[in-house]
């Protein structure tokens, strides 16, 4: 392969897409990056900007069978649903709950600790020379529960991190206040991980690392593809925008879109869906958390960026064609009043975007079976930023012919294979 593949054509200029470009640059090949927004939208732009590196915990854990339904129904849970959608997203989602079970829980962490581990190490490598680096911000991760006992509450998660080597510290009362003075007063129980990290203004950070590729030789063309173009089982190129790009090779790392494409690049109908995701940006706030809080009470997070405080979360079912809710924006004001009673801010700024999320809450990396020169990466659902580096990195080790060191059956697109 390394032989042959000369120019590879990326299809999304996410984050996962961007850092493939680099990866793939850096190995010496000829990259040109397609996406029909343009670089760092979507997801990569609208996220909640932590290198989330023990996020190895899905949101399918057992017991979620039981308790989505109620969740549905109460106005003040995270979860909402477009029920006109639901016949449509029925067959993905019996095959996402049949995977809240503890073998299928461990069986995602086993296969997210090694993309998603290193993360902030991942972005610094990534960064290095790009002129992107400022962007990366070491930082602890906090979980704020409402007590001790809601905490213990969670203790099958944090079983799980723990068996993958994740440690952390308590802090209650005066300590807690004292670690975060922003979040005095509640009487709150903090859980402080190391190691972590955040992106200052993400979408502003993949645009960055998007015009490294250029500044390299590299093309990036806004525009939606539509085909791939293929002889005799090997990939010569994609359609979009009404004109072939010749290539060597093509990536699908679009995202939530991904799906769209698959039958092209030979994956046929792949479970994917869109988790749909929101943020509220608060800009000029009265108090900002030293680190990334994940709320646990709401299920969202409160990052520092530049200019204002991020809160990001909530899930929605809905497609990627429907118009957002205004239910989660109020919801996200309501947790972040109740968490920081004394917050005051500016102005407020609303975001809805889409995360691509497979049936089983693993990513899809790796070659394409039965189509030469195709591969996809894609699929990440809460982890896109976090895993982006590691994934980049991997797809352009295949791209340049390198065996990765890492088993990629987990991640095999074959698994979800069905020809025609």
């Amino acid at each position: 392969m390394s032989q042959q593949t000369r120019t590879v054509a990326i299809v999304g200029a996410g984050i996962v897409g961007v850092a493939t470009a680099i990866w793939a640059q850096r190995a010496g090949l000829d990259v040109i990056l397609i996406d029909r927004q343009g670089p760092g939208e979507g997801a990569s732009f609208g996220n909640a900007g932590v290198l989330a590196s023990s996020a190895i915990v899905p949101l399918t854990v057992p017991g979620l069978l039981w308790t989505a339904p109620r969740m549905l129904l109460d106005p003040t849970r995270p979860l909402f649903l477009k029920w006109g959608y639901l016949p449509r997203l029925a067959p993905w989602l019996l095959g996402y709950l049949a995977n809240g079970t503890a073998q299928a829980v461990d069986r995602r962490a086993r296969a997210l600790a090694p993309i998603i581990g290193d993360s902030l190490a991942d972005h610094q490598t990534l960064a290095e020379g790009t002129g992107a680096e400022g962007f990366v911000v070491p930082s602890d991760y906090v979980f704020l529960y409402t007590d001790r006992a809601a905490f213990e509450a969670d203790a099958y998660g944090w079983s799980v991190r723990r068996a993958h080597g994740f440690a952390w510290e308590v802090l209650e009362g005066d300590a807690a206040a004292r670690y975060e003075p922003a979040l005095a007063g509640q009487g709150g129980c903090l859980v402080r991980l190391g190691g972590h990290g955040r992106i200052s203004d993400p979408g502003a950070y993949v645009r960055a690392l998007a015009a490294h590729v250029e500044r390299q030789g590299g093309r990036v063309i806004r525009a939606e593809v539509t085909d791939v173009v293929q002889e005799n089982g090997t990939v010569r190129g994609l359609r979009a925008g009404g004109e072939v790009i010749a290539c060597d090779a093509a990536v699908l790392a679009c995202g939530a879109w991904s799906g769209r494409l698959a039958r092209a690049f030979g994956l046929g109908r792949v479970p994917l869906e869109s988790e749909r995701g929101y943020h509220l940006e608060l800009w000029e706030p009265s108090v900002m958390p030293r680190a990334p809080v994940m709320v646990a009470a709401g299920k969202f997070v409160a990052t520092p960026m530049e200019g204002r405080l991020r809160l990001a979360g909530i899930v929605e079912f809905g497609g990627l064609e429907a118009p957002p809710s205004r239910a989660p924006f109020r919801l996200l004001e309501r947790n972040i009043r109740a968490a920081m009673p004394g917050l005051r801010w500016r102005e407020s700024r609303e975001w809805m975007g889409h995360r691509p999320t497979m049936a089983d809450s693993i990513p899809v990396i790796g070659a394409v079976p039965g189509l030469r020169g195709a591969f996809a990466g894609f699929g990440h659902d809460h982890v896109g930023l976090t895993g982006g580096p590691k994934t980049g990195r991997l797809l352009a080790q295949l791209l340049a012919g390198t065996p990765p060191n890492l088993d990629l059956g987990p991640y095999d697109p074959a698994r979800f294979y069905r020809a025609g």
